[in-house]
């Protein structure tokens, strides 16, 4: 949109006495309301418009508009002179003055009626009236009450009384929800949630049914709150007390979703606050189940386990459109960041079932008030959803907003914005504020939210504004550091108390009734059986889509994996990769390295680690795998390696070969991700717990950038199997290697991931060379069992000679976990032997070969863990005459491996030997940032393992 033309002309425009004060951002939304639906605006604006002269404008597919150069033209002479005669509206001045007023204050109501909406049940009255919502800030009085003006857009009648027109914008926006959609670019989602909002003037209208329906999901989600605190006194469960409407705000969305729109899927993502009731009320939890894990067991235990507010869950769920499978991700406590991993979960359903569309699988994210305005996380996925590669075509955000966040309830304190959903604002997503207290306003936001979805395929966020009935937990006493608003909740009634006063004088339901309801709930409580009649066993329903992960089940760590590829395979992929559209032009450096690969396939060049990573994508997506590689420069590759997406000089096209393998099903996405580390990994995790059929590869664009994201490490890649029993095959590729670049872009901090290892929960690798990227990779995918691979990249050994492999090791070879080594030495003079792993080794061979050193064997641990006992041991049994050991590393001793590794090599080397260090100092950090002095340390070191004496 033009803006500094529209505004000059609609200035000069408003220079004329009639118009004068009138509000420009009003005069302008005016407008395009004009361009969209004429009829929606007044009949004297109408007239004033239709006078401009070729005023047309067209909009958009996206809704946005493209107004003609015209219009510039036609405003500037418009302006030139006062209005005609003739097209003056036939009314007096004054009260055209006073129309244009009121549309004001409709507009008005419409930006900022949220600020006087009674959305907070804590407070006692009705919230005093905005300035900007006042009669008199819009210069009309109660002496227009009673005169009739045209309502222009606002959904209704065309013509009211001021007093009707303030009635129904009162009851619209400044009731029990406060809608926040003029901040909305496009102009269709905004008319959009104007329409819907304005057609109901912002009041539920349910059936007799459905009220009780409501009633009797608030008597459940406080039943089962009171029912575990009598049962289990003094035990966390993170009570929903307060806000009880969640429960049928959920369940709204859900037979909603699956009714109305024929949703099939939907995937929950949420902390720990009324997880048990969402469980148990919503997932159709049996009762028994969970008391069984309140008294500390559990039906069947693997691992080590988690806490009961942390376990996930699925089932199905009946509508009246078929089952709706329905899924609660699992989640460490910290908070906000399981709504990546739900987002990558849901991206790879919709992949499974071609849902482009994002019509059949749809995540719902809920998040705490304090967490979702304080975790940086929240607005990384926010970031995400309109982005192509982790797009879920948009997610419903709901936020049960305590107004407070542990014991920080300030808003001084919590955030620097009014709403703790301001954030949602930066993808412009419409905001639904609405009172917890009030169910049936709580449904209909779901309503609004579930079809704004569905229509638009963006985000949206319902803030229910509720409160916390205790403390943090059942065992904090909140009167500590809240006492006001904790006296202030204690008299509270309860929303089942105050929602069934209203249904009991509304002859909806009778106190007997309630009573009736609350001990049969309680009944089925006691049986421990399922509370939810929506609950479909899976057998009934028979849900076709689930990944079958039985061939995966294997516990034990086994590297005997076939990954070879025949020669005449290799040859005939790569004839298929080489090439490319007519016309289409490569940069000269890339053209260099396609020509180099040609070579490298017909067996006349060593084939370097960029080749062999491609044809093992390649081999992977015949053998019936799909690939996808996200990173922060994936598609060309960091150090310039990679080149899976090829741009034309010509004309900017690109073209990923890739994708156009012949016969195969299977799909290769290469994403060059936004700049976020801890999102985009644990998308990336997410969608590998879902599908165990793609290669699915995050790449730090350093390895240390890694450092970002360590939440998703810690608490889902290494210990998800052993907490949730959820599997995942992700890969990380981390570049690691010391070459002179400083503190930053030297280690991916390869002691981190080693600490973490433990009871085979994840393998942490170093390939050295071309061809062991090719077999890793493969092997990862031919596994019987899927645990996420740690691969410490290189950078530097990408291109160069000694990390080269022959093309023969791909059809003929396998991974290596231990590289013997490579130079002929008689074995019976070896007296010393170096361990090693990563780039160092082609400092210490190049030295060795150097210094003509015959007696020192190096080798290569290419696989630190799980360690390679076997392996390990039969080359140390080569060398019977070696009296001493040596473990080599570039990094300082305190970090690398040694601290981690040095018992599994001391074990190997027997208790008769000793193991000596070789490497960098210990230092605070992790490399030099003097070049100067990082080639003294490198030297030393190379020449401690050697043992050459200065």
């Amino acid at each position: 949109m033009d803006i500094p033309v529209r505004r000059q002309s609609l200035e000069a425009l408003l220079e004329s006495s009639a118009y004068a004060g009138v509000n420009m951002a009003y005069l302008e939304a005016l407008y395009e309301t004009y361009l969209i639906t004429p009829n929606a605006v007044s009949t004297e604006w109408r007239i004033i418009f239709d006078d401009l002269p070729a005023a047309n404008a067209s909009v958009n597919t996206d809704g946005h508009e493209q107004p003609h150069s015209a219009i510039k033209q036609a405003f500037r002479q418009q302006a030139a002179h006062s209005l005609p005669n003739s097209k003056q509206p036939r009314v007096s001045s004054e009260h055209n003055a006073r129309q244009v007023r009121v549309l004001q204050m409709i507009n008005a109501y419409r930006f900022t009626g949220h600020l006087s909406a009674s959305v907070n049940p804590l407070s006692k009255n009705k919230p005093t009236l905005a300035k900007e919502l006042t009669l008199q800030h819009h210069g009309l009085s109660e002496n227009d009450l009673d005169t009739l003006f045209n309502t222009g857009s606002l959904v209704g009648p065309d013509t009211a009384s001021l007093r009707e027109i303030v009635t129904i914008v009162r009851a619209t926006y400044c009731g029990c929800i406060g809608t926040e959609y003029m901040h909305i670019t496009n102009v269709k989602e905004k008319r959009w949630v104007q329409n819907f909002i304005e057609s109901r003037q912002g009041l539920p209208s349910f059936t007799t049914e459905i009220k009780q329906a409501l009633l009797q999901q608030i008597i459940a989600a406080e039943g089962l709150e009171q029912y575990l605190h009598t049962k289990y006194i003094g035990q966390k469960r993170f009570s929903l007390e307060g806000g009880e409407s969640l429960i049928p705000l959920l369940k709204g969305i859900i037979q909603r979703g699956g009714g109305k729109h024929n949703i099939k899927e939907m995937a929950i993502g949420m902390a720990h606050r009324g997880r048990l009731n969402v469980l148990v009320n919503i997932m159709g939890k049996t009762p028994a189940e969970l008391f069984s894990e309140f008294e500390g067991n559990h039906k069947k235990p693997q691992g080590t386990g988690d806490v009961k507010y942390h376990m996930g869950f699925s089932s199905d769920f009946r509508t009246n459109n078929g089952p709706v499978h329905v899924s609660l991700a699992f989640n460490p406590s910290h908070l906000e960041i399981v709504a990546p991993v739900v987002e990558g979960s849901v991206r790879a359903r919709q992949d499974r079932r071609g849902d482009k569309d994002g019509t059949k699988v749809m995540p719902i994210l809920i998040h705490g008030d304090a967490a979702f305005a304080g975790q940086g996380v929240v607005m990384e996925t926010f970031n995400m959803s309109q982005s192509r590669g982790y797009s879920t075509k948009g997610t419903i955000h709901i936020v049960i907003n305590n107004q407070i966040g542990f014991t920080t309830s300030n808003q001084e304190d919590a955030r620097s914005t009014l709403y703790c959903t301001d954030v949602a604002k930066m993808v412009n997503a419409p905001i639904f504020h609405v009172n917890g207290d009030d169910p049936e306003a709580v449904l209909l936001v779901a309503q609004m939210a579930l079809d704004y979805r569905m229509k638009f395929f963006k985000d949206v966020v319902i803030d229910m504004v509720c409160y916390r009935r205790h403390g943090h937990s059942e065992a904090d006493e909140p009167m500590v550091t809240q006492p006001v608003m904790y006296k202030l909740i204690k008299d509270l009634p309860t929303t089942k108390t105050v929602y069934s006063h209203k249904l009991i004088k509304q002859g909806v339901v009778t106190e007997e009734n309630i009573q009736q309801r609350l001990q049969a709930y309680r009944k089925t409580l006691d049986a421990g059986h399922s509370v939810v009649e929506e609950f479909m066993p899976a057998e009934e329903a028979r849900y076709p889509h689930v990944a079958d992960w039985s061939s995966y089940l294997k516990k034990e760590f086994n590297g005997d994996v076939v990954t070879r590829v025949k020669a005449d395979k290799l040859q005939a992929l790569y004839q298929q990769l080489a090439k490319l559209p007519d016309n289409f032009i490569l940069h000269r450096g890339v053209e260099k390295i396609m020509a180099a690969r040609a070579q490298m396939a017909a067996g006349k060049q060593a084939i370097d680690w960029g080749f062999a990573e491609t044809m093992a994508y390649a081999t992977l997506l015949t053998d019936g795998y799909s690939v996808r590689l996200s990173g922060q420069d994936s598609g060309r590759g960091t150090f310039f390696h990679r080149h899976c997406v090829l741009h034309n000089q010509i004309d900017g096209d690109t073209y990923v070969p890739l994708r156009h393998i012949k016969n195969t099903k299977t799909s290769f996405l290469v994403i060059n991700s936004l700049l976020s580390e801890e999102a985009v990994l644990a998308f990336e995790y997410g969608y590998t717990t879902t599908d165990p059929l793609t290669l699915t590869i995050w790449e730090a664009q350093f390895g240390d950038f890694a450092n970002n994201a360590q939440v998703v490490i810690d608490q889902f890649i290494s210990a998800g199997e052993q907490k949730w029993n959820r599997m995942s095959g992700l890969v990380m590729f981390l570049p690691h290697g010391f070459e002179g670049q400083g503190a930053e872009h030297s280690s991916a901090r390869l002691e981190r991931y080693l600490q973490l290892c433990a009871q085979h929960n994840i393998q942490v690798v170093m390939p050295t060379t071309a061809a062991q990227i090719f077999h890793l990779l493969r092997r990862q995918m031919h596994m019987p069992y899927r645990r996420p691979l740690i691969v410490m990249s290189p950078k530097s050994l990408l291109r160069h000679p000694l990390a080269s492999s022959d093309i023969a090791e791909l059809s003929e070879g396998e991974f290596k976990m231990i590289i013997p080594e490579i130079d002929q030495l008689d074995d019976k003079n070896v007296k010393r032997v170096v361990f090693c792993g990563g780039k160092v080794f082609v400092d210490l061979i190049e030295r060795r070969r150097q210094q003509k050193i015959k007696d020192v064997a190096i080798i290569r641990i290419e696989q630190l863990y799980p360690f390679p006992d076997k392996q390990a041991r039969q080359q140390v049994e080569r060398y019977c005459n070696a009296a001493t050991y040596i473990w080599c590393q570039e990094e300082p001793m305190n970090q690398g491996a040694w601290y981690a590794s040095q018992h599994h090599i001391r074990a190997v080397i027997g208790s008769e030997h000793s193991l000596d260090y070789a490497g960098r100092p210990p230092l605070a950090a992790p490399a030099a940032g003097y070049l100067a002095l990082h080639k003294a340390q490198q030297q030393r070191l190379v020449e401690d393992a050697l043992g050459i004496k200065k």
